[in-house]
């Protein structure tokens, strides 16, 4: 499993172990099936938009493109004593149609509010940035009070869509 060299490590308070943000492969398809399936209705709902019974096909989804450089999942991992667990991911695809990298994010109930979303979305974006991308951008829906914060926090611009769904844009720096 390859780790990616960031500065990405927290240590939560009510966990010893640590967090380590790393690229997810093929063989972690389980594992995000099983973390999807423990986020709560309402974690899950917002980070699809809306409810999705198929989570293993979603996991292998988020995989499936790990070869490809401008398709990457990001997974936030806790090791402790030796073995890892899913707590977080990001899927970042980029659209040369539309110039721009969008992603979706999610983090366990239990891990949330605790930093660990900016770290991961930081992540993303210095890889996107890396491979050259300039502009990021994500869709929320307006009830997304927690997703709106955290855009905010890591420097995205609330650019409007409609009367339920909010467009997120961030420009990269190199």
């Amino acid at each position: 499993m390859s780790q990616l060299s960031l500065d990405a490590v927290v240590e939560p308070n009510e966990t010893k172990g640590i967090v380590c943000i790393r690229a997810a492969d093929a063989c972690d398809v389980e594992s995000l099936s099983i973390y999807f399936t423990g986020l709560s209705t309402t974690t899950r709902n917002k980070r699809f938009m809306g409810a999705r019974a198929d989570v293993a096909i979603v996991a292998a989804e988020c995989v499936a493109k790990a070869s490809h450089p401008d398709h990457f999942t990001l997974l936030a991992e806790l090791r402790q004593e030796g073995r890892g667990m899913i707590i977080g991911e990001t899927l970042y695809a980029y659209d040369a149609a539309a110039g721009h990298g969008e992603f979706a994010i999610s983090v366990a109930d239990a891990f949330q509010r605790t930093g660990l979303g900016l770290q991961m979305m930081t992540a993303m974006e210095r890889r996107a940035s890396d491979l050259g991308h300039e502009m990021i951008a994500a869709e929320t829906a307006r009830a997304n009070a927690e997703m709106r914060g955290l855009a905010k926090k890591a420097g995205f611009c609330d650019t409007g869509l409609d009367w339920q769904s909010v467009h997120l844009a961030k420009r990269l720096s190199r």
